[in-house]
């Protein structure tokens, strides 16, 4: 849920945070988490400091009479003071720490190399904490199968292309709910508006094709609410994030997976995973189907399967070598 930062910032912190929202066209849940990143930031230093007593609850204190002096005054031992403090005191794990980590560094590389507040960053060599690279959290190819032949009910033509579009786009949930019919096109592309409202269009193949027209077919259309919006609910409004989630779910529980950790997400996952392994995608092109900025957020779906890597090793010519019988 986004947070109207307007009435709780100091006006370089309301600058840079409108900075981000209309020129760096970043989301506004995505500002909202810079604001409370770095107002929880402020809030410590003024501990930190002693500017006010000891015993101020901390979510009373006011950051709205910080100036530049102020920000001068932050070192970058002050930055590693506040890690140290959401480590041992609000217990955060290292992601949650990075992200406060990297919203600081964010904040003050503006102030300083765009803006000129300060002659100097001080968190510019602030490290952010080692995350733990866990690997993605996927259905096989089977279970994928299993998941698409469970679809039943009143709604099984919406579901079924849902689901399907998960399974072969890799759609994050909010662009599953944002899709508009229009945005499929006579050529067997749809457009896809993503993190930062970043367009990319990428192909439907034939399974995507078929489904969305078994949709088309009876999708309502009378009393809609929102006539653009490609998946419909029950009530003839555009399905939200939440209900796609728990349609997902329902389906998940139903093949026996909901208390595994699976979810929406995980199914992008899957698509991802599917493309590399089974269908030899270039990890550049499969950036660019995810809609990720970086190459080093794609390549966490290079990891191999138990039976590639057994394969591999079975394919070393050392393989069949033994030790010679004296």
């Amino acid at each position: 849920m986004a947070v109207d930062f307007r009435d709780e910032s100091f006006p370089v912190l309301k600058e840079y945070l409108t900075y981000q929202g209309t020129v760096r066209q970043k989301s506004k849940k995505t500002v909202s988490e810079y604001f409370l990143d770095l107002r929880m930031f402020f809030r410590y230093l003024k501990l930190y400091y002693k500017i006010v007593p000891k015993d101020t609850e901390f979510e009373e204190i006011d950051i709205k009479d910080i100036d530049i002096d102020f920000l001068k005054r932050i070192t970058l031992n002050d930055a590693y003071e506040f890690m140290s403090y959401l480590y041992n005191d609000r217990e955060l794990n290292a992601s949650s720490r990075a992200r406060k980590c990297s919203s600081l560094k964010g904040f003050f590389k503006y102030i300083t190399k765009k803006k000129h507040y300060l002659s100097s960053d001080p968190v510019e060599e602030l490290e952010l904490p080692k995350k733990k690279k866990a690997l993605p959290k996927y259905l096989t190819l089977e279970q994928s199968i299993e998941l698409l032949n469970a679809v039943e009910g009143a709604y099984k033509e919406r579901d079924y292309a849902i689901i399907t579009l998960f399974l072969n786009c890799g759609l994050r949930v909010s662009e599953m709910a944002g899709l508009n019919y229009t945005d499929i096109r006579s050529d067997n592309t749809v457009r896809i508006l993503g993190k930062g409202n970043k367009e990319r269009v990428i192909y439907l193949n034939q399974a995507c094709i078929d489904a969305v027209n078994d949709y088309m077919r009876v999708r309502p259309v009378d009393e809609v609410k929102d006539k653009n919006a490609l998946f419909i609910s029950r009530n003839n409004n555009r399905m939200s994030v939440k209900t796609i989630q728990a349609m997902v779910y329902k389906y998940l529980e139903k093949i026996g997976l909901s208390s595994q950790g699976y979810s929406c997400h995980k199914l992008r996952h899957t698509a991802a995973t599917l493309m590399y392994q089974h269908g030899g995608v270039d990890v550049r092109v499969l950036k660019d189907v995810l809609g990720h900025e970086n190459l080093g957020t794609t390549e966490i779906y290079t990891h191999l399967s138990n039976e590639q890597m057994k394969n591999a090793a079975e394919a070393n010519p050392l393989s069949g070598v033994h030790k010679k019988e004296e």
